[in-house]
């Protein structure tokens, strides 16, 4: 299971590579679960990426959207052409699964035509009943009409609640087991903590996303190099 941690800044994705992170994950917390930075931030991110982190990967978040396949297309092709290897879009208020195919199949034309060998990251959201968006397992039938790289399953709302309160383990291992058998790659975030780890070591997603876990359990604390490194080793243990 790979590491994948959220900086907002040049100074704590510092601390993102030295703690030895697999995926540095650009993102601004200000701006929601899956906060969009700015695109001069994402490009010295990765200009340090490539000079200090030892073959690491790195992503960018594009923003929660609502159904602007147009807007996300957009955004999606400027974290592309800002250096960023996975570009994230949740599905935080898309309604329906024909509005997540055609919000997906712009995301991933923009990403695809820059770059075919970028990865393009759908959302969906444990607390998707409060936040009144798309089911995580919408994911069958969207895998299917859209070339998605990644499915990954995150809270909309930050406000401490992980997402093991919303989806019970089972309901995870079978969004892991359903996005594996369309060879997609998964990945499990929102507010998870340190003591998550042994569920969801049991859940077995390729990926971990985190932020609040490794800023001593608030978002919008700094990233500790400390706890990146025990994450780590608690990942591999």
């Amino acid at each position: 299971m790979k590491v994948l941690v959220s900086p907002k800044d040049i100074e704590e994705a510092k601390a993102v590579i030295s703690g030895n992170a697999d995926i540095v994950d650009v993102k601004n917390p200000k701006e929601g679960s899956l906060g969009a930075n700015f695109p001069w931030v994402i490009k010295s991110i990765k200009q340090l990426v490539e000079e200090k982190g030892n073959g690491m990967k790195m992503s960018a978040a594009i923003g929660d959207f609502d159904y602007k396949p147009g807007t996300a297309s957009l955004a999606a092709l400027g974290a592309a052409a800002s250096g960023a290897e996975y570009i994230k879009i949740g599905l935080h208020k898309i309604k329906t699964r024909e509005e997540a195919i055609d919000l997906l199949t712009g995301v991933v034309k923009a990403v695809k035509d820059f770059d075919p060998t970028k990865k393009v990251v759908s959302a969906f959201y444990a607390d998707y009943k409060r936040i009144n968006s798309i089911s995580p397992f919408e994911i069958v039938e969207i895998g299917k009409e859209v070339d998605i790289d990644v499915a990954m399953v995150d809270t909309g709302i930050k406000d401490g609640r992980t997402t093991l309160e919303f989806m019970s383990e089972d309901e995870l291992k079978s969004f892991v087991s359903e996005s594996k058998s369309l060879g997609l790659v998964t990945a499990l975030a929102g507010a998870l903590k340190f003591e998550d780890i042994p569920v969801i070591k049991a859940i077995n997603p390729d990926i971990l996303g985190v932020r609040g876990m490794v800023c001593g359990g608030n978002r919008d604390d700094s990233v500790q190099v400390e706890l990146v490194t025990n994450l780590k080793k608690m990942v591999a243990e």
